[in-house]
């Protein structure tokens, strides 16, 4: 019987594109003050706390790359999980009481959980396993159906804390999976127009007022500068004034004079880019750039396709959360409230994305073992 724990693997690259990210965030964050537990003003209290998410997300990371993941290729034990985490994302909506308009965390005294998140590590997972088992004859649509339950479910009950970004995440990972399994052309035409047709129904009949006018403000944010255009113009103000070089370390005037809201969040990388300038913005997303092939090298060294898979869904999980958090600090896409991975605060976010890196690392471990074994056996054969 297989070990479970054997001797963790840490692709170097990967974590010398991480810890810049890290500390790009830190020192953004740092002197962004809240109110801590007392009521008192602390002038780092995102900044510490982001420092314990970060520790225990890098633990969770070294652990993670140390596990024989080949136990996840049991159905039952993915079964499992995405039905405890169905359950769980039920029971915040009829229970969990609301924080900032929404259903979505767990609270444990001074801490909060947000199960969303990990829920994400879960869904690429179960599609993973799904599409790796039917990669032959991923073509039928039937598959693209089932897969597309598997994705809606959490994707409903997401939106329906509700939390259009993250579900807008969801899509972006089953969409992404989906692409690069096999999927027919005439299939992904049916799936656009399906996609168009749930917009639709959306804006007529789910949407709330309060999205609807960020989108109206996508289009002309001016059109309410002191309402539901305020976050997209201060947002563009802090990103233009940033200029070339940045207005240096402390002095964003947008972030620290608090013009500029959840800057710790939704719009740290505007935060980013007044202090930083067009050069600092340009080395964070070569950082990002180096990290994003890192993945997709993990993956394509994998030693099945669900390995594979994973990987790719991993890729296409942190690539739609930047895309978008980006387009919507620089104006371009509707505000939806998505996180910039390693940068923004966020302990739940942290800790996914480390530990979804971490079962990567593990992945890989074994993908090489048999990448080894294979060339021995060759070299074997031509003697």
């Amino acid at each position: 019987m297989a070990k479970i724990f054997t001797r963790p693997n840490i692709d170097i690259i990967l974590v010398a594109a991480i810890i810049p990210l890290f500390l790009a965030g830190l020192i953004t964050m740092k002197g962004l003050g809240n109110l801590d537990a007392t009521g008192i003003l602390d002038a780092n209290y995102y900044f510490n706390r982001q420092v314990i998410w970060i520790l225990a997300g890098f633990f969770l990371f070294f652990l993670a790359s140390a596990v024989d993941w080949r136990i996840l290729r049991s159905g039952w034990l993915l079964l499992f999980l995405y039905t405890a985490g169905i359950l769980i994302l039920i029971a915040l909506l009829v229970l969990a009481n609301a924080v900032r308009g929404a259903r979505a965390w767990i609270q444990f005294g001074l801490f909060s959980i947000e199960p969303a998140e990990i829920m994400k590590l879960i869904l690429i997972l179960v599609l993973a396993k799904y599409f790796s088992r039917r990669h032959v004859e991923i073509a039928h649509v039937k598959h693209i159906i089932i897969s597309g339950i598997y994705a809606a479910i959490p994707t409903l009950l997401i939106f329906l804390q509700p939390d259009l970004g993250s579900a807008i995440i969801y899509a972006s990972i089953w969409l992404g999976m989906i692409l690069v399994s096999g999927v027919s052309k005439k299939h992904l035409f049916s799936v656009l127009i399906l996609g168009v047709t749930v917009f639709l129904v959306s804006w007529l009949y789910i949407l709330e007022p309060y999205q609807k006018a960020r989108i109206f403000t996508f289009i002309n944010p001016a059109a309410d500068p002191r309402g539901a255009g305020y976050n997209a113009l201060q947002s563009m103000i802090a990103v233009g004034s940033g200029g070339v070089f940045g207005r240096g370390v402390g002095y964003g005037a947008q972030s620290r004079l608090e013009f500029l809201p959840e800057h710790e969040t939704d719009f740290i990388f505007a935060a980013f880019a007044e202090e930083w300038g067009l050069v600092g913005v340009l080395v964070l997303f070569a950082f990002y750039a180096l990290l994003l092939w890192r993945i997709l090298n993990a993956a394509f060294k994998g030693e099945s396709n669900f390995e594979k898979l994973f990987g790719i869904g991993l890729f296409f999980m942190i690539l739609s959360h930047f895309i978008i958090h980006i387009g919507m600090n620089l104006g371009v896409l509707p505000i939806t409230g998505i996180s910039l991975p390693f940068l923004s605060y966020g302990g739940s976010h942290t800790i996914t994305l480390l530990l979804g890196l971490g079962i990567l690392m593990g992945m890989q471990k074994y993908g090489f073992a048999s990448s080894r074994l294979a060339a021995v056996n060759k070299d074997l054969t031509l003697v």
